[in-house]
């Protein structure tokens, strides 16, 4: 007879704190998980903007990244590695052990919601299913019901608390399909004496639920690291029947409403002067106010006696700040509509964010949100002054949060992803101790080659294709690097002088440099073929059982890749404007993308018609240094800013940096609709005065 949950509970629990353990353990190793730095965002949505002496301040921060005390982050990943990654720390940021003020988590907690996206373009609207990454990630966690799931979240809750301040606070937002499971879990990770509050948050108006009470609440559960967390109290205005009922008095003069307040608190204490006389307060009370305080009151006429003798005090409406908010919250609704709406399925209402910010974060602390979703943790800690992390494995989830970022002009932040992605991935499938070596003799199978024998092949990394006469030289680049031109050129090179020669060489790789499309054009070999290994084939062969059950069943996509017209500089006296123009785009092969045949059609219309229309967002970097991309300027589908096209981006920037002597490095990076990143260079000369 199978176990039932609450007997597996104990075996999750130890299961998650080992695996934690291990994760902790390897922070200080050689090959502990890091972040890459994709881009360092300058928020600027406005090409008309014509404020130089802004342009000049702006562009004065692109040598701040990782030099300032802090900078924000959105983090594209699994949140069990970046939070591996924020806790060992990098060569820019110190570990982040014991430094986080307050973590927000929304995580899914319904094992049939819909996460499907709705891609709109010009004349049509896609439905495209999660992303190969996402996929397996949420099949992961509900594979085995709530048991799986708690099993997801037991690590990633234990290594929050490794990131909790002393004094941090952290708020879980579930509901009740798995919210109770979740209680216990958290009791035995934060310590059930460290539980604060059940908050119950009427996220709907009443509606009809057949054969059951309406279901129109989440809970969130609000825990602390220690005792020792501060807490700032909010209030919600009074309704009128409030105000008429409680402050029914009114002073003559001034019409100032006020009610009496007593002066006592529970507890034994010490008399007071009033007017002079010593009085003792009422057995098992005291007096909750200082002498120093009595006697400013007594002057500002806020203590009024009665017939007793006993003195009130005067609390006005006018000062007063509302009723303190309490643990059901009916007065916060989903956002439903209007600028705040971003149509994304769990977007929650910045008020509800606020509340929870303001009351348990401390100003200019700092927020982390491990389940970023639309980005409204980040928005609002932006809005309200506090620093913050956000991640995502999702790359639409980041999309979103990256442009309402942009969109609500916050200040300066890193866009990052996990590092060597695929070789924790490796690792989690294959063991701790594999070898890149296994890795790519797995991927040259599943190709179909015969690797070569090892004295002709060191790393393992080379097979052979034959068929039809011909010889295909198989090269398998390593998931610790990206596949740029240096690998190209190595492949080219053993294609014309290994073992004789060979008709073609074909490289597989994991990650690229972003100018590898710019690389392939400015090769111009037809006998050379770049090829993207599946994202998702680790998690594919841990699923299916073994590489036999996948042959015949991976497909290895072409690259996509951009193109610009000449970059155009026109000087100034000490300022100069940038004109850049993008040329076409070519889309990731279209089997790549988890779309059904039909919408897979309606695509390749639309990729062929309009490739431009394509594009989500796009970024110049006017100064290139060949590591990080430093975007001064962004435009996105929707940013009204720039034109009145919702559902296309401009294909034209102009805009003013300070002037440069010699040349200029000029990137432009693209995000198509799914997520694909491209990016081209230019070299362009000095313009004359």
């Amino acid at each position: 007879m199978p176990k039932s949950l609450l007997e597996q509970l104990p075996e999750i629990v130890a299961r998650g704190r080992q695996q934690a353990e291990k994760i902790l353990e390897s922070l200080e190793g050689r090959h502990r998980v890091s972040l890459q730095t994709r881009e360092w965002v300058l928020p600027s949505k406005d090409t008309r903007d014509s404020d130089w002496i802004t342009a000049a301040n702006r562009q004065a921060h692109l040598g701040d990244e990782g030099t300032a005390d802090w900078t924000n982050r959105l983090i594209y990943g699994d949140n069990l590695l970046a939070m591996a990654a924020l806790l060992a720390g990098d060569e820019h940021t110190p570990s982040l052990r014991g430094k986080v003020d307050l973590i927000y988590i929304d995580p899914p907690f319904d094992s049939k919601a819909d996460y499907r996206t709705k891609v709109s373009l010009p004349g049509v609207e896609l439905e495209q299913r999660p992303t190969v990454i996402e996929q397996f990630a949420y099949s992961d966690t509900w594979s085995d019901g709530t048991a799986s799931y708690l099993a997801m979240i037991v690590p990633r809750l234990i290594l929050m608390r490794e990131l909790l301040s002393d004094s941090g606070s952290m708020y879980a937002h579930l509901d009740w399909h798995v919210g109770h499971y979740v209680k216990v879990v958290m009791d035995e990770v934060f310590g059930k004496d460290f539980f604060t509050n059940e908050i119950v948050w009427q996220r709907t108006g009443a509606h009809n639920d057949s054969n059951r009470f309406g279901n129109v609440h989440d809970i969130i559960f609000f825990y602390g690291k220690t005792n020792s967390r501060p807490f700032f109290q909010t209030h919600t205005p009074y309704d009128e029947e409030y105000i008429q009922e409680r402050f029914r008095n009114a002073e003559e003069e001034t019409g100032r409403r006020y009610w009496l307040n007593t002066a006592t608190a529970a507890g034994p204490g010490p008399a007071r002067r009033f007017n002079g006389e010593l009085r003792s307060p009422p057995p098992g009370t005291h007096w909750r106010y200082s002498q120093e305080t009595i006697d400013e009151l007594i002057s500002s006429g806020k203590i009024v006696f009665s017939k007793t003798g006993m003195p009130y005090v005067k609390q006005y409406l006018d000062e007063s700040p509302g009723r303190p908010v309490q643990s059901v919250w009916t007065d916060i609704k989903m956002t439903k509509s209007g600028a705040e709406r971003l149509n994304y399925a769990t977007q929650k209402p910045e008020a509800l964010l606020e509340r929870i910010i303001r009351s348990s974060c401390p100003e200019d602390g700092l927020v982390a949100d491990f389940n970023g979703g639309s980005g409204t943790t980040a928005a609002v800690a932006e809005k309200l002054g506090r620093r913050w992390i956000t991640t995502d494995l999702g790359k639409p989830a980041c999309m979103i949060m990256r442009k309402r970022l942009i969109d609500q002009g916050a200040k300066p932040f890193l866009y990052q992803a996990i590092g060597d992605y695929q070789v924790e991935a490796a690792k989690s499938s294959l063991g701790r101790s594999f070898r890149v070596g296994d890795l790519s003799g797995i991927v040259l199978s599943l190709y179909g080659a015969l690797p070569l024998q090892p004295e002709d092949n060191p790393l393992r990394n080379l097979g052979a294709v034959v068929y039809g006469g011909k010889k295909t030289l198989v090269l398998v680049d390593s998931p610790n690097k990206l596949t740029g031109d240096a690998t190209l050129r190595k492949a080219i090179a053993q294609r014309e002088h290994l073992l004789g020669g060979w008709d073609r060489v074909v490289v597989l790789g994991w990650n690229f440099e972003p100018s590898i499309g710019q690389s392939i054009t400015a090769l111009n070999d037809p006998r050379l073929e770049v090829l993207v290994i599946p994202p998702d084939l680790l998690d594919r062969l841990r699923k299916k059982g073994g590489i036999e059950k996948l042959r015949g069943q991976v497909r290895f996509s072409s690259l996509q890749y951009l193109t610009i017209k000449p970059v155009r500089r026109q000087r100034s006296g000490d300022e100069e404007q940038l004109q850049v123009t993008l040329d076409n785009y070519v889309l990731l092969s279209p089997e790549a993308i988890n779309l059904d045949e039909d919408n897979r059609k309606k695509l390749l219309k639309v990729a062929n018609a309009e490739p431009l229309a394509l594009i989500e967002y796009w970024a110049v970097d006017p100064d290139y240094d060949g590591a990080v991309f430093r975007s001064v300027w962004q435009d996105y589908r929707g940013n009204t800013a720039n034109d009145d096209d919702p559902l296309r981006v401009v294909t034209a920037a102009s805009f003013g940096v300070p002037h440069k002597k010699g040349e200029r490095r000029v990137c432009v990076r693209v995000v198509d609709v799914f997520g694909f990143e491209a990016e081209v260079v230019q070299i362009v000369a000095e313009s004359k005065a």
